[in-house]
């Protein structure tokens, strides 16, 4: 689906489910922009406070393209600020400070996610905002938490560093070999934007019952703890926390076929059972060395995989995954970008949004709205914004501000 574009149907002639609700976001990168990116897909107005020269940090990542005013803007920002309104305000200065201060009441949600302190120091923190709006929700986002005390709280954090800390790495270090780390997909940042989107909704819900709101605290090491739940689990229970590294314990492992690799997960006895007679060797079945999860485990390199190798050589990846899921085994290729662009699940969901580019090159793909409703409508969706581009517009809109205060403040170098 195309930005701008409604899918139609019968959901095409409902409202989106938090059209009303407005949102003030003091964020970058991605974990808070990524959930107020799905609060406006959702149908918030959510307006993006930027610095005025710099922008949001994501805008320097790496690729990047020229925006339409020129300025280099990079992946990051990109593909997490579809459907917002920028406004530049020099939150440093006092000017800015009292400024956001103003705004604060006529948004449901304000929002937030710098190193814990860094509010209060401006002060812009939850105390100083539900002065002066009892009615906005704050949402904190970062590596370690605001409301309670940890020895963590000052150290800076991407999404490494939580997955790290919650566990989930070390269950996939093999012998002294160092832990695998794995930035691509950024699995703390978007579990802590999902765990944020559910507190806004649980407070929004709150305040409809009690008139007041609150802060939402939410902290990337505790959404990877609840992501990942199983190693300390497991720990707790003296079972073997390795469980999570491929192949340690029962049958979970890439093998290749015609065109690249499939994944297969076998954890039960009777699905093994099916793959070996898929195969075409039967007598796995009643052979010791595969009685047991772990000899599924222990052997998948010397035999199984030689001999699951050799049946998927002349299938394509998909249609060997397809050929095993037709016997109840679960298997799925191992997709590439290219893959994911031509794929029909993807394109069934719209889960790919073809944003037009800037400088006129091919459509960027711009991951979709997850979240499907049967009375909601998919789209339509505005691009990202440019910096500081609706400054003007959201002032005048939120508190009337003349032409003469606007002017000022641009003086100033409070806004741009």
């Amino acid at each position: 689906m195309r930005i701008g574009e409604t899918a139609h149907g019968e959901r095409a002639r409902w409202g989106k489910p938090l059209e009303g609700v407005r949102v003030l976001a003091a964020e970058q990168m991605q974990a808070l922009p990524y959930a107020t990116q799905l609060m406006a897909h959702l149908g918030a107005d959510v307006v993006k406070v930027e610095p005025p020269s710099t922008g949001d940090s994501g805008r320097a990542s790496q690729p990047a393209l020229r925006d339409r005013d020129g300025r280099a803007v990079g992946a990051t920002f990109l593909r997490n600020n579809l459907g917002k309104r920028s406004i530049g305000i020099d939150l440093k200065t006092e000017g800015g400070q009292a400024l956001f201060r103003r705004l604060a009441p006529h948004f449901d949600v304000v929002a937030e996610n710098f190193r814990p302190g860094t509010m209060q120091r401006l002060g812009l923190d939850y105390a100083a905002i539900s002065a002066v709006a009892p009615r906005t929700i704050y949402v904190s986002v970062s590596g370690f938490g605001n409301l309670d005390e940890t020895p963590y709280a000052n150290w800076p954090a991407y999404a490494p560093i939580a997955e790290a800390m919650a566990g989930l790495y070390e269950p996939n270090r093999k012998g002294d070999a160092p832990p695998p780390v794995v930035v691509a997909g950024a699995l703390g940042d978007i579990a802590s934007a999902l765990f944020s989107v559910i507190g806004v909704l649980a407070a929004l819900r709150h305040r409809d019952r009690t008139g007041v709101g609150q802060h939402v605290d939410i902290a990337m090491m505790d959404a990877m703890l609840a992501i990942s739940d199983m190693p300390p689990f497991l720990w707790s229970m003296g079972a073997p926390v390795a469980w999570a590294a491929a192949g340690s314990l029962a049958l979970c492992s890439a093998f290749r076929a015609r065109d690249g690799y499939f994944v297969v997960a076998v954890f039960r006895e009777h699905h093994f059972e099916r793959l070996a007679q898929a195969v075409g060797h039967p007598e796995w079945c009643d052979d010791p060395r595969f009685a047991t999860r772990e000899g599924w485990a222990a052997h998948t390199e010397s035999v199984i995989r030689p001999a699951l190798e050799a049946w998927a050589r002349d299938k394509s990846k998909l249609e060997a995954a397809a050929a095993l899921c037709e016997l109840g085994i679960a298997a799925g290729p191992s997709n590439t970008a290219e893959d994911l662009a031509a794929d029909p699940h993807v394109a069934a969901r719209h889960m790919l949004l073809e944003v037009p580019r800037p400088d006129g090159e091919r459509d960027m793909l711009v991951v979709g709205n997850p979240i499907k409703m049967s009375n909601v409508s998919e789209g339509p969706v505005r691009s990202f914004p440019t910096l500081a581009e609706h400054t003007d517009e959201v002032l005048r809109e939120a508190l009337a501000l003349p032409e003469d205060e606007l002017s000022a403040l641009r003086r100033q170098q409070v806004i741009a």
